[in-house]
């Protein structure tokens, strides 16, 4: 756990750096490019056709009739927004994740370096490995987003269900990337699966931390409908939360890399001591004399 707090107490001073807030513009203008356009020329098409989806939704029904019930049908036109919001955002988080493990996790990787000057390169990673690694781990992502969709459209679950889902996709995809350069394929196998705890945890904290700008589209009905264009300001908060869990992730990673590396060492030097002391003692003053 002190591992946990000295990693983000590190890593919070990272971002502050000028260099870490720089290297948000590419996602963020690349992410906006991309959604921006999207819903810029989309907009209508998709709201009619989550509109189809759910009026031949049961659950659906059952939304209207809690609303009704709880005197609230002024809300019903909130759910298709609601809807697209809740299937977009996982589509954007991917894609933001994507963005930032090509254009910025090298550049804080090399950042990082500073801090671990005597960690030797052993490039167990590469560029091809963590382009696979993010998209196999955000399809799966994505798999179980749809299986678990219909309760995002609960208050309760639509509070757990995400910073979960991001939690684990940002623990997979961040935990290549910071020792892609530093660590072998062994050891970085090795790492995940000693750490996979506290690993998991900061991927959950990152995940809730990601929540905040979308508690921002859903916290009020006017916000909901001028979702495009508060898009774009909230856009670059994901960036820098993902950059922030980049450093953390880095500074995690890379000094439980150091220890792994020195309790092996220490290892490797006691071991010659334990082979002298299983000889006998004549073995051992023959070995002398020689």
């Amino acid at each position: 756990m002190n591992d946990i707090f000295r990693a983000f107490g590190r890593a919070l001073m990272s971002q502050l750096h000028p260099r870490m807030l720089m290297l948000t513009v590419i996602p963020f203008v690349l992410a906006t490019a991309l959604w921006g356009g999207l819903l810029l020329w989309g907009w209508e098409a998709i709201m009619a056709t989550a509109r189809g989806i759910l009026e031949a939704s049961v659950l659906t029904s059952w939304i209207y009739a809690a609303l009704a019930w709880l005197g609230m049908q002024s809300l019903h036109a909130v759910v298709a927004p609601l809807f697209v919001i809740a299937l977009m955002v996982p589509l954007v988080i991917a894609s933001m994740l994507i963005f930032i493990s090509l254009f910025s996790v090298p550049a804080v990787v090399r950042h990082l370096e500073r801090s671990y000057p005597g960690l030797a390169r052993a490039k167990g990673g590469s560029l091809a490995g963590s382009v696979l690694q993010t998209l196999g781990s955000t399809c799966l992502f994505l798999v179980l987003v749809i299986v678990t969709l219909p309760l995002w459209l609960v208050p309760l679950f639509f509070a757990l269900i995400p910073p979960l889902l991001w939690g684990w996709l940002t623990y997979r995809v961040m935990t290549y990337d910071a020792l892609a350069e530093h660590a072998t394929a062994e050891e970085r196998k090795t790492l995940m699966k000693r750490h996979r705890a506290p690993l998991l945890a900061i991927g959950v904290a990152v995940g809730l931390l990601g929540s905040a700008p979308t508690l921002i589209w859903v916290s009020s009905a006017a916000l909901i409908f001028l979702f495009p264009f508060v898009l774009a300001g909230t856009l670059w908060l994901y960036v820098l939360i993902f950059i922030f869990s980049a450093l953390w992730f880095g500074h995690f990673c890379l000094r439980a890399l150091e220890q792994l590396r020195a309790e092996r060492a220490a290892a490797a030097a006691a071991a010659p001591a334990l082979d002298v002391i299983d000889l006998a003692p004549s073995d051992v003053r023959r070995i002398e004399h020689s």
